[in-house]
């Protein structure tokens, strides 16, 4: 699993920009507290190689699919989450994890966790009421 701000980051794909190339169906791993985007860690190499490849062609578009072949689940297997999930089962799991981190930093007295793991846990149910208000057609 891949961690900021405490949270467990979302395992997805989408488009990066390397210059002027623009490589879709990247894996990616994003935060959901403060929105950090990384390459997952194992397609990094494979990313940096094939982006600057694409660049010195002069391509403006490519796709990460059609040149490297990883099997998706296998990419996201140490995920917590993925972002094709409903959106309040990830910002559940979400919560319950920062709960049980949150017990431990109080046992462990690690008052800057404790307060980093309020923090996200404060923009984790402000995201839950959302995702509800929007559920409920309001």
């Amino acid at each position: 699993m891949s961690y900021c701000c405490g949270a467990s980051m979302v395992g997805t794909k989408g488009t990066l920009k390397h210059y002027r190339t623009q490589v879709h169906n990247v894996p990616l791993l994003f935060c959901p507290v403060c929105h950090r985007v990384e390459v997952h860690y194992k397609v990094e190499n494979e990313y940096e190689i094939l982006a600057e490849y694409a660049h010195g062609d002069g391509a403006s578009e490519i796709d990460f699919q059609d040149y490297v072949t990883e099997d998706e689940d296998a990419i996201f297997e140490n995920c917590v989450n993925r972002e094709s999930e409903d959106a309040m089962v990830i910002v559940q799991r979400q919560i319950d994890m920062s709960l049980d981190l949150l017990r431990l930093a109080k046992e462990m007295k690690d008052e800057k966790w404790e307060s980093e793991l309020k923090r996200r846990l404060a923009v984790m149910s402000q995201r839950r009421l959302k995702i509800q208000h929007n559920k409920s057609g309001l």
